[in-house]
């Protein structure tokens, strides 16, 4: 086990020449979500070279592709599921004149990267769910993983989706598919050369934001953004949102993946499409255009390419925007961690049906109450330089986007004082549960960026990947954003298989306070109330398991007497029970008396619908054991620790 030395970082009392010389403060810039134009949401199936020229032409045209927009994506239906004798794609000649590398050499030649589309099953999402032409069997990859992605490559696309329609009808497991995928492709790229950036489009069903960081570049958190055929609303950018926030998944290039934008499709108004950019954009999402690019309105063409929330999106830390507080029901508050010194965009979410005035408070962004400098990101003004915080109305079913220049809080930095390359830090201490800012001392003398895993306590492992530096003694930072249990924590290192590795130096912790929760300790198991991997699902049973200082295991108590899980569900009896045995669940916050809660000082914690207490059922104490309602008893199953 490495040993480590705990010192305070610039902003404490101790003086600079006290950090050890290696440990960094200069960022290393990490590979940005993904930005192009998908053909799904405007045109289905009925795609071929004519329709992908075109929204080629105008992606450069518009302006779009000199904002950033470089992708120019293939969905569902390029493809009719033919292959020749030797199992190679065989390709519509008349959709496709010159075949496949034809349209890759096309979108190369207006300087742009090429995508393509395929399913992880034998079948694809078109054979299931045919929309404009008829159903093709066949279309998907399964038993010509390696093969498909070496053709890909060869026609030289530079992305690939893969979908998840035939994995999900055969019972595929996916974390075990994708992971295979990945391989495989590693295995294309070491026969061609050329690599696919991978988009694992499984909808969230798999819990990827468990296990895809470092297998995939993205991977879906939820179902389509919207159905071919829909009216896109505001609801579904607003739930597909909310599913794909999972922060400590997202970072050194890896990134949470709401789906496509609607943005510029029929039916939504422009502050509708201002919402949805800015959305993504704190959200540190993908932004992949899913409108008809050759018919857009100047209106949509600016709001695509707002070069201020696109950096926002773009932002070289790689982060993802989390909840830090949301004082009155359905008015939220979001901050990322942007690149620099004191930097933060924030969202002031309003998602009531009333003007609302609202505010930010810099100490919960993790910045110190001093002056700091506020810019409206859409409109391109100054709001001034504020202390404390800042205040605006922000109209109904809308939001303000902002960046904000302040002063970084204290944190603490962890040396590693031993010879590991990947070491383990102990000791990682926290002043209560939440999300923190972690950034990471290392230096990479090579060529190409270098993996490592790192875990907090017992919880789910994470690839995390560390640029070049220039040299072996060149040190560099990147973040991650870690939950942290209350006290002393245990952050792990380790190498990659077959992987070279980083040599980590030190890590730097800086809390993010509106963030900040308790876990729910039971006084019989000394486990946390828990929800079982992750999941997000409504209607999840609650339950205990080991105490790892997990968002799953991390609860905000609001003023409301809610208790918060992931910053969108909370703790709820079931179907408004109110007899013994109803089932503690998740669901999204309503307001209603079964999602409120009441602290006891004799540690019991009642619902406040029904009087019953939260009861670790049959007085079991093991890992799994589901959480209930039931009359109260004074036994220590029905007592807890918020700690």
């Amino acid at each position: 086990m490495a040993g480590l030395t705990a010192l305070a970082d610039r902003e404490s009392s101790v003086p600079l020449s006290a950090e050890p010389a290696a440990v960094s403060t200069t960022q290393a810039a990490v590979t940005p979500p993904s930005m192009g134009w998908a053909s799904w949401n405007s045109f289905a199936s009925s795609i071929d070279f004519d329709v992908i020229k075109q929204q080629t032409d105008t992606l450069v045209s518009s302006g779009m592709a000199a904002a950033g927009y470089r992708y120019v994506n293939l969905d569902d239906g390029w493809w009719q599921g033919d292959r020749n004798s030797d199992g190679t794609i065989a390709v519509d000649a008349d959709l496709w004149p010159g075949g496949m590398k034809a349209v890759a050499d096309y979108i190369h030649s207006k300087g742009l990267k090429a995508g393509i589309y395929t399913d992880a099953g034998k079948q694809g999402c078109g054979y299931y769910y045919p929309t404009t032409r008829p159903a093709a069997p066949n279309t998907g990859m399964e038993g010509h993983y390696q093969q498909d992605l070496e053709t890909f490559q060869r026609w030289g696309f530079d992305y690939v989706k893969i979908d998840w329609c035939g994995g999900r009808v055969e019972g595929l497991d996916p974390e075990t598919t994708y992971k295979a995928i990945a391989t495989a492709n590693e295995a294309a790229t070491a026969v061609t050369g050329h690599k696919l950036v991978l988009s694992f489009c499984e909808w969230g069903s798999g819990l990827p934001w468990n296990w895809a960081t470092g297998h995939g570049d993205l991977w879906r958190t939820s179902t389509d953004v919207i159905l071919w055929g829909q009216t896109p609303t505001t609801a579904m950018m607003l739930t597909n949102f909310d599913r794909g926030l999972h922060p400590a998944a997202q970072h050194t290039g890896y990134y949470n993946d709401p789906d496509m934008l609607m943005v510029g499709m029929s039916g939504l108004t422009a502050a509708q499409n201002r919402l949805h950019m800015g959305l993504w954009a704190i959200s540190g999402a993908p932004l992949l255009a899913g409108n008809n690019l050759a018919t857009m309105s100047t209106t949509t063409r600016d709001i695509l390419t707002n070069r201020e929330v696109i950096a926002i999106d773009q932002d070289p830390r790689g982060l993802q925007g989390v909840k830090v507080a949301e004082d009155t029901r359905n008015l939220q508050v979001y901050g990322k961690v942007l690149a620099g010194t004191g930097k933060r965009a924030v969202l002031l979410l309003n998602r009531t049906g009333s003007a609302a005035s609202m505010t930010v408070r810099w100490a919960d962004l993790g910045l110190t109450p001093a002056a700091a400098s506020v810019r409206n990101a859409w409109t391109g003004t100054n709001a001034g330089s504020l202390s404390t915080g800042y205040t605006t109305t922000v109209p109904a079913n809308d939001a303000v986007l902002l960046t904000v220049s302040g002063t970084e809080a204290s944190g603490a930095t962890y040396e590693n004082t031993t010879t590991a390359t990947t070491p383990t830090f102990t000791g990682v201490t926290a002043a209560s549960a939440g999300t923190k800012l972690v950034d990471i001392t290392y230096a990479n003398g090579g060529s190409t960026p270098r993996k490592a895993t790192i875990q907090v306590g017992g919880q789910y492992t994470s690839v995390v990947a560390f640029p070049p530096t220039g040299s072996a003694s060149t040190y560099r930072t990147v973040s991650v954003l870690a939950h942290l249990a209350k006290g002393a924590n245990t952050v792990r290192f380790a190498a990659v298989s077959g992987a070279a590795t980083p040599d980590i130096d030190a890590v730097r912790v800086q809390g993010i306070p509106g963030t900040d929760g308790t876990a729910l300790v039971g006084t019989a198991s000394n486990r946390c109330v828990d929800i079982d991997k992750n999941t997000i699902t409504n209607a999840t049973q609650a339950q205990i398991w080991d105490c790892s200082g997990g968002r799953n295991q991390t609860f905000t108590h609001t003023a409301r007497n809610e208790l918060v899980v992931y910053g969108n569900k909370c703790l709820d009896a079931d179907n408004n029970g109110t007899t013994n045995g109803t089932k503690v669940i998740i669901w999204d916050c309503t307001g209603g008396n079964n999602q409120k809660w009441t602290t006891h000082t004799d540690g019991t914690i009642t619902n406040n619908l029904s009087g019953l207490c939260l009861d670790a059922s049959e007085a079991a104490t093991a890992n799994g054991t589901k959480l209930i309602l039931w009359a109260c008893s004074g036994q220590a199953n029905q007592k807890w620790t918020l700690t």
